[in-house]
């Protein structure tokens, strides 16, 4: 984060920004989409020798070049509408695009990228459309696990305040470097919920998104201390709270858990072992035990019968182009050994939104289909 500040505040004194009686910076647009998709990125950096440019958009870095004015510049494309993650590295120093405030945020010490949003000829299925909106709290509760106040979001439904019925309830859980807020700021949860409900592509339900982590990353709490304690406060304490606070159903036929990368493996790692608890589960790009590591799975997977009998779902995907396609395709083997009935869907994609918020397209019409 220090080195992101530090650079962009050189970029800007080098333009001679907020120096008295000096001019102010260049009207720089970055990055500009043009009507075909092609894209123009530029940073005014006179005093550069170098400057590259990674974008989830393409592999590896793209050189830029400088024009008389210190500009550096490069148009690329065109590409897919999607929502991608960039950033610009300056003489080795990798920082933010200084004229874009869109920025993907991350919840602990980590890269912090600018986003490019690349539209389509319509609303993407991520967009917020003219249909009827859910409402997404922010709600705190009292959590006896971690001994402290916590915090998660939770969507309702469109007209949900209008209605008397119970609802099932879908717990959905961020990856690593996320917090609560995640799905909703990058995944565009409640947007893609409220487009399927409208289509009637989806059972409205209620969508809680909590912290993954028991405890603050920076606070350096063990592996084994933040699992065990999360999933103490899921079961004993949020699940409760939502129980009281919102109209939901309160046994397992009801109840789904869904997670990202850290969030996936949580999502399998509690779900298949709180058959009580869960009736569908599924896991995005999910951080899956490899190598001997797996074998903690084998009381699981040792009673196929009783997950077979008990899932409603059993869903994994992942990316080919992640670094966790191979566990993930490895567990999805074991699975599949076993006799354990699940699904396991391949898809183009890296680690990245632009392929869970696809997966979350899928999945959500899946939890609790109304035939």
């Amino acid at each position: 984060m220090k080195l992101h500040l530090f650079a962009a505040a050189a970029v800007v004194v080098a333009m001679g920004a907020g120096v008295e009686g000096q001019p102010g910076p260049q009207a720089v647009r970055s990055p500009e989409v043009a009507a075909d998709r092609r894209v123009t990125f530029r940073i005014a950096a006179p005093k550069a020798a170098e400057v590259q440019l990674t974008c989830e958009c393409f592999s590896g870095s793209k050189a830029m070049a400088k024009d008389d004015k210190g500009v550096w510049s490069v148009t690329l494309g065109p590409f897919e509408p999607d929502i991608y993650e960039y950033e610009f590295t300056i003489d080795g120093v990798t920082i933010l695009d200084p004229r874009n405030e869109k920025v993907k945020y991350n919840g602990r010490p980590s890269t912090i990228s600018s986003l490019l949003e690349v539209p389509g000829s319509g609303p993407l299925f991520y967009d917020a459309r003219a249909v009827p909106h859910g409402s997404v709290d922010i709600r705190w509760y009292q959590s006896k696990a971690v001994n402290g106040i916590r915090r998660a979001y939770v969507y309702a439904p469109p007209n949900y305040d209008r209605g008397s019925s119970r609802l099932p309830v879908l717990y959905l859980l961020h990856g690593a470097d996320g917090d609560d807020s995640a799905w909703t700021a990058f995944g565009h949860a409640n947007h893609i919920l409220d487009n399927l409900i409208a289509d009637k592509k989806m059972t409205p339900m209620v969508v809680v998104m909590p912290f993954g982590y028991a405890y603050p990353p920076a606070a350096g709490a063990a592996g084994d201390r933040q699992r065990t304690d999360f999933e103490k406060d899921l079961l004993q304490d949020l699940i409760p709270f939502v129980q009281a606070n919102y109209r939901v159903f309160t046994d397992r036929s009801n109840r789904a858990i869904v997670g990202l990368s850290m969030g996936g493996g949580q999502a399998l790692n509690i779900g298949l072992r709180h058959l009580d608890v869960f009736s569908r589960v599924a896991s995005f790009s999910g951080a899956v035990p490899r190598g001997q590591a797996a074998d903690s799975y084998n009381d699981v997977l040792g009673d196929a019968k009783k997950l077979n009998t008990s899932l409603k779902l059993l869903w994994l995907g992942c990316g080919t182009e992640d670094g966790l396609f191979t566990p993930n395709k490895e567990f999805s083997e074991r699975l599949k050994k076993a006799g354990v009935t699940h699904t396991f869907h391949e898809s183009g994609g890296a680690h990245t939104w632009s392929v869970w918020r696809k997966y979350l397209l899928e999945v959500a019409p899946q939890l609790f289909p109304t035939t």
